[in-house]
Parts: structure tokens; C-alpha cells; sequence
């Protein structure tokens, strides 16, 4: 459905899921479209980025960012287009990267909000490769995974914005590169597009077996974006003073508890102490985000010199955001998944 001139069509959080999200999480309303007063500018959202972390902020626990509360515009990244400005440094037509949410338009004061001028080449990868996504990826393996030349890096999620990318980072600096996606399909662009070494599918049967198969020198540096059995299947590999950058624990997402089996906890924090490994997690903009001029120039020049290749997975119309990302959640995208909203 298209977008409307003088409504906004906009989805709030109902009610706070327990486990996976469902159809009565999220509500549509469609209310008047808002109106700037001065110092603001109008937005229409163009594109919606869709983010695991997105689950995170559904829960009222205790966490690194404040809960949507019920009743709010569930938030999102966006890519806007500016519709009327009393902003300096914005005008009408320009494009910007911003934070207005799952709805059709937004206010705002300009604060946190990227100009990408009036004619940006491929606008919705500012929520992708060139945006936090991208970011996520370069600075946990720049900056906490300490990369060398020769070393092994094995990265989970490696179909994915995130994982997609620092590996192909990595390949970029000279490591030795072992993807692990779900799916032969997944395995098959991991390999032959991104140009990893090697991917094992973690739904394989014997995937243990076949992981430790593929590093035999071990692993240096685990970038974690899944958790699980994933990480269970890694820890036995990692080297002494091995560097996990921990950025994201998708399949832990929808749990109501904790995982059935013995407390594992004792056996992880052993590891940790005797091989001397580091263990970080990191919100992105919050750690890192001093070095996004840094990132956005070397990923810029990357992209342009075909050296990061980089898959997008549009999805027309605002409506059929809650049920694409239910199967974000549950691995069913297949690169970064992105709403069309004016469709």
C-alpha cells in the first residue's frame, strides 16, 4: 500500500511477547501525519531497516537501551527523505539517515541524523554495509578482534549484513577465513560471492566434526553473532589468547529461560582463564561510534573497488514488516533485510 500525503500509517507495540513475536505484538494505526514546529523538519521514511536488536527493545528487562513502551512506534533506522526543514544543514529533498521508526513519517530536530545530499547512489545501504550494520562488523574485528596477517577467523551469521562483512573484511587483511551459515545455499554464496575459505552449515549433521575439520590450526578470532549450540561447537577450538567480539546472540533472542542442560558457565569461565582469551561485547555507536568517519571511508573505498560484495533483501510495503521480521528471527533472511515503505 502507498503512502498517503497527509496520513501516517505506523506500527506501535501492542504487547510485550514472551518467546517469539507473533501477529498481536505489533498494531497498525494510521493517524494524521505530524507536523514539524520550529527547529524540526518532516520526514518520510523511505526505507526500514530491520535489526535483531529490535527483540530486545519489545522486553521491559533491564538492558543496555530503554524498552519501546507499549502503545509507542516500535523504532527502527530509516532512510528519509526531507519533506520541509527549519533545520540547518537539512533541506526539502534531501536524504537522511535517521531513526524514524516503523512509520511513514517522523519529526525531528536533526541530532543523530546523517545528510546524504539530494541524490544518494543506492540510498538503503546506509542501513546495510555503509551504516551500523557495517560498523558492527568493522570495528568488532578492528577493534576488539585485534586481527594479524595468518591468522584463522571463524564468524557465525556469515550469510548475514553483520557476518558477510567482517568476513570479507577479513579476507581483505589477510586472515584465513571459515564462514558458518545455515544452509548449503547460504554456504554456497558465502563461499563463491563473498570469497570465504570455507562454510560450514550449522544444521549439518556432525557440524562439530566438520568446524574443527576446517581450522586445523585452530581459531584465533570468533566473531559471535549466534550463541548456542553455534558457540558450543567453537569453544573447544579457540587458541590461547583468542578475541571474541560479541555483538549479537540471535538464537537466544525468544527464550522465556534458560537452556535445558548442566550450567555451562564454569566450564566457559575456566576456558576464558586458562587459555587467556578475551571475551567482549560492544553496543556499536556507543562504543565505537567516534570511528565512524573512519569506518565510512575505508567501507566506502571498498565498496566502490568491488572488494566488499554486498546482498540486500527488499521487501515492498510497510504491512509486512512484523511477519519479515519474525523470520529475521527465526534465519530465514538472506542478506540484509531492508522495507520498502512506498510501495
Amino acid at each position: 500500500m502507498p503512502q498517503s500525503d497527509s496520513r501516517n500509517r505506523r506500527f506501535v507495540l501492542a504487547r510485550r511477547p514472551e518467546g517469539e513475536p507473533d501477529a498481536d505484538t505489533l498494531r497498525l494505526e494510521t493517524v494524521e501525519r505530524p507536523a514539524p514546529g520550529p527547529g524540526q523538519m518532516l520526514l518520510r521514511n523511505e526505507f526500514l531497516s530491520l535489526d535483531p536488536y529490535m527483540r530486545g527493545r519489545m522486553s521491559d528487562a533491564p538492558s543496555y537501551a530503554a524498552p519501546v513502551e507499549i502503545g509507542e512506534v516500535m523504532v527502527g533506522g530509516t532512510v528519509a527523505e526531507v519533506v520541509s526543514s527549519d533545520v540547518a544543514g537539512f533541506a526539502p529533498g534531501d536524504r537522511v539517515v535517521a531513526f524514524g521508526g516503523w512509520q511513514d513519517y517522523a519529526i525531528s530536530d536533526g541530532r543523530g541524523v546523517i545528510n546524504m545530499g539530494p541524490d544518494p547512489q543506492n540510498p538503503s545501504w546506509a542501513l546495510g554495509v555503509l551504516g551500523m550494520p557495517g560498523l558492527t562488523a568493522w570495528a568488532g574485528l578492528t577493534q576488539i578482534g585485534q586481527p594479524q596477517k595468518g591468522e584463522t577467523l571463524v564468524v557465525a551469521g556469515a550469510s548475514g549484513p553483520v557476518g558477510a562483512t567482517v568476513g570479507q573484511i577479513g579476507r581483505i587483511l589477510g586472515l584465513r577465513v571459515v564462514g558458518i551459515a545455515g544452509g548449503a545455499e547460504k554456504c554456497a554464496h558465502v563461499t563463491g560471492t563473498l570469497g570465504f575459505d570455507a562454510c560450514i552449515d550449522y544444521k549439518s549433521e556432525g557440524f562439530a566434526a566438520m568446524l574443527a575439520q576446517a581450522v586445523p590450526d585452530g581459531i584465533d578470532i570468533y566473531f559471535e553473532n549466534v550463541g548456542g549450540a553455534v558457540f558450543d561447537a567453537v569453544l573447544p577450538l579457540l587458541n590461547p589468547r583468542a578475541r571474541i567480539p560479541v555483538c549479537g546472540l540471535i538464537s537466544q533472542y525468544n527464550a522465556t529461560g534458560l537452556p535445558e542442560g548442566p550450567d555451562r558457565l564454569g566450564q566457559l569461565m575456566g576456558q576464558v582463564l586458562k587459555r587467556r582469551m578475551t571475551l567482549r561485547g560492544f553496543i556499536v555507536f556507543d562504543d565505537f561510534g567516534h570511528l565512524y568517519g573512519e569506518f565510512a571511508e575505508a567501507m566506502g573505498d571498498w565498496v566502490r573497488q568491488g572488494r566488499i560484495r554486498y546482498r540486500e533483501e527488499m521487501i515492498d510495503g510497510l504491512e509486512n514488516a512484523p511477519a519479515a521480521f519474525i523470520g529475521l528471527l527465526r534465519g530465514e533472511a538472506f542478506g540484509k533485510r531492508v522495507i520498502r515503505l512506498n510501495a
